[in-house]
């Protein structure tokens, strides 16, 4: 509801300065080839969304994200110790993770929200997030990517010649994020005990 205000006041603001100005026509033009850029945007990505939530689906499909998510079971359960023996918590979490290492922040939207509900049953009627909860809300925040399928399709539509040319700086980037997140999720784990 914020935001909605926010942005309603920032639109009105600049094209009030735009009509005191005599800028009324660039303000028009502005917003009609903005909302046109927008359009050609989410066409773009939709090809983009649909190839990687396929690559996820077929993987799914032929086993793949079982063997990933027992590869990345023993990972997964130092991260989340409290919910290491729960079979379907842990693939869910691992879903989401996989998701967001192929960067479809998207598709591991619903797939870190099923985690996040499997891991509330055992919150209680307080409602309190369990540590678990708030580790996974860091992990899928910060986001590992591997691959960062939404922003070298946005940088495609765009018109750059190598999209993903700014791997090393993705990699380095969530890395240092990821690490900062999980060190701060450990340590206020400790503190607010």
């Amino acid at each position: 509801m914020a935001m909605s205000v926010i942005w309603t006041v920032m639109v009105g603001a600049a094209v009030l300065c735009g009509l005191a100005t005599g800028n009324g026509p660039a303000v028009a033009k502005g917003a009609l080839d903005g909302a046109a850029a927008g359009v050609e945007l989410c066409l773009s990505m939709m090809g983009v969304m649909c190839l990687w939530t396929g690559v996820m689906e077929v993987m799914r499909r032929c086993g793949i994200a079982d063997a990933l998510s027992r590869l990345l079971r023993p990972v997964l359960g130092r991260l989340y110790p409290g919910y290491a023996g729960r079979q379907r918590v842990m693939d869910a979490v691992s879903a989401n993770l996989s998701a967001n290492l192929l960067g479809l922040g998207n598709a591991a939207t619903p797939l870190g929200l099923e985690a996040a509900r499997l891991m509330a049953e055992d919150s209680g009627p307080g409602g309190t997030a369990s540590d678990g909860l708030c580790m996974l809300v860091v992990c899928n925040t910060a986001s590992l990517q591997l691959i960062p399928t939404t922003v070298a399709g946005i940088r495609a539509a765009a018109g750059s010649a190598n999209p993903f040319d700014i791997l090393p700086a993705v990699w380095l980037a969530s890395v240092i994020s990821v690490a900062v997140g999980v060190t701060a999720a450990k340590l206020f784990a400790r503190i607010w005990r």
